[in-house]
């Protein structure tokens, strides 16, 4: 069984009167977790064969009359996708862009590095090649359907997508935990992600019920925590990257400044 670990570290002293704000992280099984963060922050390393159930608001019906017709519909459906839990997620989202929170994965490529391109599949077979937007600056998600703190993002995200204009922005995500369509399409539909999600497959296979490896664009981008998020500028570099949930402010400040607006 593939390990699913959770770290919890301390942000320190990062909201006003001195409030603490403790931060969840998801992690990659294959990262060992004393290296994402000092062991003292260290909350738990146990087996998780199963998500944990959390309320099922917003989920799309189990039996749909598309499921009827599209196999991927039925097969989404029978994943049985539900929010999954974790202690103080979604916190993060919401605190002022200058939060300090912990630096990024030192596996994580450098700003200035010419991001790596690369082809992929959405569930629904549509071909993504990375450098078709290229004049664009891109936010680029790593995530796990399973993945709580990615749930917390997601919302947040489809909020931010929805300010920008395409013709300057654009948004792609990428399963890092090798999972299947079914999976992968069950989550966009929970939660309306209007942007491209694409599969990376690694070896073993995932599922919302069942972490997988990561597959080759994973391993390219360094990704080592969930989410993992990089801000591509037009001309194809990295502007900004960081792991863990992170302020909206912040994702978008980073995302206008790498565009020059």
């Amino acid at each position: 069984m593939v390990l699913r670990t959770a770290l919890i570290a301390s942000t320190g002293a990062v909201v006003a009167a001195g409030i603490a704000v403790a931060v969840i992280l998801g992690t990659r099984p294959a990262v060992p977790a004393a290296a994402a963060v000092p062991a003292a922050s260290i909350a738990s390393a146990a087996q998780s064969p199963a998500p944990a159930a959390a309320s099922t608001a917003g989920a799309a019906p189990s039996s749909s009359p598309a499921a009827a017709m599209d196999p991927l519909e039925a097969a989404a459906d029978a994943v049985g996708f539900h929010r999954t839990t974790a202690e103080h997620v979604g916190i993060v989202e919401n605190l002022p862009p200058d939060t300090t929170l912990l630096a990024p994965s030192t596996t994580m490529l450098a700003v200035g590095t010419m991001a790596p391109d690369f082809t992929l599949f959405t569930p629904k077979g549509e071909r993504v090649r990375f450098s078709d937007y290229r004049g664009r600056t891109v936010l680029l998600e790593f995530f796990a359907t399973w993945c709580p703190h990615c749930q917390a993002e997601a919302p947040h995200l489809v909020k931010l997508f929805s300010m920008l204009p395409s013709r300057d922005f654009a948004f792609l995500s990428i399963n890092a935990d090798g999972e299947d369509a079914a999976s992968i399409h069950a989550f966009d539909r929970f939660f309306h992600i209007p942007w491209p999600t694409l599969r990376d497959p690694g070896t073993p296979a995932g599922t919302f019920n069942e972490a997988g490896g990561a597959g080759p664009v994973t391993d390219a981008y360094g990704v080592a925590l969930y989410p993992t998020f990089y801000v591509i500028d037009p001309k194809g570099r990295v502007a900004w990257r960081n792991d863990r949930e992170q302020p909206d402010l912040l994702v978008l400040q980073k995302l206008h400044e790498a565009a020059g607006k």
